[in-house]
């Protein structure tokens, strides 16, 4: 992929790539190719989490740059009118406009993120189901974020309190390093409540936290209140937000990314990893997440929103 373009088959399907060696994260030198392989390799492990999600992009058209200089960013819900024809879209209707959103089904729609610089790809918690209509959440996320002075240890220290709290009603909750500072903390759900009592739950959970580790948690999105603590943001589980999913890299200073782990690798040398360590990584070990990922056991439940602004957002995953 020496070329200034080049025409290339993906699946079935023709993906014009422009400028494949420009450097996306001049950091490592990581290029627009490296960065279609990486999607293209790790498709099989993410595809499983934005199945039926819309998927909001957000954009570095001229790379991420460096720690003195980042580079200009975007986020893109709409699924612009140049994007290939076999890449699905989806309506949804908003209380005061409609968004066609792209649903990733394939590597080639990945490889077309990578091409057009959407590094990073969130999701909401829920699906969309027959005449593209919201179904009910079937998971539950939520996204340590460690204040000034604290890290992915006091994350690591939270994250089994919460894995022990969610055990205790039954939920089963994974890990996530976010590839950005913190961990995100999933679990499944049988898609029998809408976004607004599972945001209240999570909602719930962040405040028990908060009552069982005040010196370390925080539920509050007030910054002053996170110095030395670990917001436990339970906020992307409204309708209305979306997570970073999980394999997809993220705009940081080196291609870091969002990593489902085991419990057993939380411990003391726990670091966020980058693109070839995480191909290396699936070559030779099962997705510790994958029961996150097969499907919506109440696939036809849905999602009613009222009268409410119900514009999809993107939230900052830490």
């Amino acid at each position: 992929m020496a070329s200034s373009v080049e025409n290339v088959s993906i699946g079935g399907h023709r993906l014009r790539l422009t400028h494949p060696d420009k450097v996306v994260y001049p950091a490592t030198g990581t290029t627009k190719a490296d960065v279609i392989a990486y999607y293209v390799a790790i498709a099989p492990h993410l595809l499983p989490y934005v199945a039926d999600r819309i998927v909001t992009r957000k954009r570095w058209v001229d790379g991420v740059g460096t720690a003195g200089r980042p580079g200009e960013v975007f986020f893109e819900k709409n699924l612009p009118e140049s994007a290939p024809s076999w890449i699905r879209r989806v309506t949804i209707e908003h209380s005061d406009h409609t968004n066609a959103y792209p649903v990733f089904d394939d590597a080639a729609a990945l490889a077309w993120a990578g091409q057009v610089g959407a590094l990073e790809l969130h999701v909401p918690q829920w699906r969309v189901g027959r005449g593209d209509a919201r179904r009910h959440p079937d998971r539950l996320v939520l996204d340590l974020d460690p204040g000034p002075g604290t890290g992915l240890p006091e994350c690591v220290d939270v994250a089994r309190r919460a894995k022990r709290l969610l055990s205790d009603i039954g939920l089963s909750a994974l890990p996530v390093t976010s590839g950005s500072k913190g961990i995100h903390l999933y679990a499944r759900l049988d898609g029998t409540h809408d976004s607004d009592y599972v945001n209240a739950f999570a909602h719930q959970v962040a405040q028990t936290l908060e009552s069982e580790l005040p010196d370390l948690v925080v539920s509050s999105m007030r910054k002053s209140e996170r110095v030395g603590r670990v917001l436990v943001d339970w906020s992307q589980n409204n309708g209305n937000k979306t997570t970073v999913a999980p394999y997809s890299l993220r705009g940081t200073t080196t291609p870091q990314v969002a990593v489902p782990r085991t419990w057993r690798e939380l411990g003391p040398d726990l670091r966020q990893l980058t693109l070839d360590e995480v191909v290396t990584r699936m070559k030779r070990r099962k997705d510790p997440l994958a029961e996150l990922g097969s499907g919506n056991p109440r696939s036809d439940t849905i999602e009613h929103d009222g009268a409410r602004d119900d514009s999809v957002e993107t939230s900052p995953s830490s």
